[in-house]
């Protein structure tokens, strides 16, 4: 249906003499907004359902900044299609131009080549890869990733890694896994994790079908796997990025130029690090277009972001693709992983030493699913008019809510004049509630699938290092958020399997 979808796109373009880059083969995600640059085009067509339901498909649009449209570039497209609801012509259907039009071409041998080539400037250690005794399992989750993480693993000098058989060719059907989605976790992950320990290999990475997000597992020593959240991975690359960075630069000053990026609900890690490090940081709202665009504007004023993530296992290493990629981002944890194991020091071991250093940021991230729109209205109407007309809850489990923002509505009680500072986004909802003992929580619907998603992070100061106190605070608060706010049993909310 992909291909057949991708056709039908390239022949409405063709029809009407727009030359047009089509590749020939199923490609990973962050190839289309990487050939829009290379290549100049005016846009970028990805026809992908990602991890979601099998029965789904999607289509994503880039702009020529390389970035994905945003509401201004959305609305307008909408409304062009309801300008033209009947088909120029017979043309627009005929996918056979696609073979016979010489404005057609395939960009695949040489946007595959380019990327590759630049990707070897993320590229630090390659003597050490290429010796490295560690081995690696990588799952493309039934989807694109195995062919382009097997080449991203020669460029930066390892041998490739063990791919898991049932799963490392495309299957529209994603026949070996009850969900086509890494971010859940072990129990997704089985058929890497038995793999993994058939051929002691120390560390799992798996692609999503499309392969722009990555999920991490590690052998622990002795206690089974640790599955790394995407927080926890982003403050591995954040910190590997700006290691590998300062390593090149020796004048501090230089770091003034540098930024990383996160969406808002993501762990704020990268914030602590820019508070020690002296780099910029930046939030910008849910979903990685929000951050190719502003990767896109710095770049305009001669600044570099080195590193940007979202929370869902989406990262971006670098700035030569304006969207996450999980090809990348494989390698990199491979050479991270590798150099720290070169040191006798595990992924987790180092995540370690980062809290230690910048301070403990544990969170807490999951969702409900709710198949009834009415009710999602009802939930989040419920708290803005928690205690009365047009007020917000004031405590959360016990504990003062001292901060509330509402990017829906553009509140933020913060502020002095009590507007958000993020944009205002309509669309779909989005609380986020500051708490009195440090603790930030946020609720919010997602663009693409019937859930609520909820967000909890407890910021650490460095030096606190009472753990499972800050853990069963979390736990506590989230548990209050959830079951206050959103009312599970009563609005026949399905909580997530874990």
């Amino acid at each position: 249906v992909c291909l057949r979808l991708a056709k039908l796109t390239a022949a409405v373009l063709l029809s009407r003499d727009v030359p047009v880059h089509l590749f020939s083969s199923f490609i990973p995600t962050p190839y289309v907004p990487y050939a829009v640059k290379k290549l100049g085009a005016a846009a970028g067509v990805m026809i992908t359902a990602s991890h979601n339901p099998k029965e789904d498909n999607g289509y994503k649009v880039y702009w020529c900044n390389g970035a994905q449209i945003t509401s201004l570039h959305d609305k307008e497209i909408l409304r062009c299609i309801e300008e033209q609801l009947e088909p120029w012509s017979a043309s627009c259907w005929d996918v056979g131009l696609v073979d016979r039009c010489s404005l057609r071409t395939d960009p695949l041998t040489q946007i595959n080549s380019c990327y590759m080539d630049e990707l070897a400037s993320l590229c630090f250690h390659r003597d050490l890869n290429s010796s490295s005794p560690l081995k690696f399992v990588h799952s493309s989750f039934h989807g694109v990733g195995h062919a382009f993480v097997q080449q991203a693993f020669r460029v930066f000098g390892f041998p490739p890694p063990i791919a898991v058989p049932e799963q490392k060719d495309p299957d529209p059907n994603f026949s070996s896994v009850r969900c086509p989605n890494p971010e859940e976790g072990e129990s997704v992950l089985e058929l890497s994790l038995l793999l993994a320990e058939r051929e002691n290999a120390r560390v799992v990475l798996a692609t999503d079908p499309d392969a722009d997000r990555l999920a991490v597992a590690e052998k622990s020593d002795g206690c089974g796997w640790k599955v790394f959240t995407g927080n926890e991975l982003a403050a591995l690359l954040g910190w590997w990025m700006f290691f590998t960075w300062k390593e090149n630069h020796s004048e501090p000053a230089d770091a003034r130029s540098i930024y990383m990026l996160a969406t808002t609900v993501s762990s704020k890690i990268l914030q602590a690090f820019a508070r020690i490090e002296g780099f910029h940081f930046e939030e910008t709202l849910p979903g990685f277009k929000w951050v190719g665009n502003r990767i896109h504007e710095l770049s305009q004023t001669g600044s570099r972001v080195i590193f940007s993530f979202e929370e869902s296992i989406g990262f971006l290493c670098g700035d030569t693709v304006l969207d996450k990629d999980g090809v990348s981002s494989a390698a990199v944890v491979a050479e991270m992983a590798a150099y720290l194991h070169n040191k006798h020091l595990s992924l987790s071991q180092q995540l370690h030493n980062i809290y230690q250093t910048y301070g403990y940021h544990l969170s807490k991230t999951s969702y409900v699913v709710c198949n009834d729109p009415p009710t999602i209205q009802r939930i989040f109407s419920r708290i803005r008019n928690f205690d009365g007309s047009g007020s917000y809850p004031k405590t959360c489990g016990g504990v003062q809510i001292v901060h509330v923002r509402d990017v829906t509505t553009g509140y933020d009680s913060s502020q002095p004049d009590l507007r958000s500072v993020l944009p205002v986004s309509r669309s779909s909802h989005m609380i986020t509630f500051t708490l009195q003992n440090g603790i930030v929580a946020t609720l919010r619907t997602s663009g693409t699938e019937p859930k609520i998603k909820y967000y909890t992070e407890f910021c650490a100061v460095p030096g606190q290092s009472e753990v499972s106190t800050l853990e069963e605070e979390l736990r506590k608060v989230t548990a209050a958020l959830v079951d206050e706010f959103l009312e599970p049993e009563k609005n026949n909310l399905i909580r997530r399997l874990v």
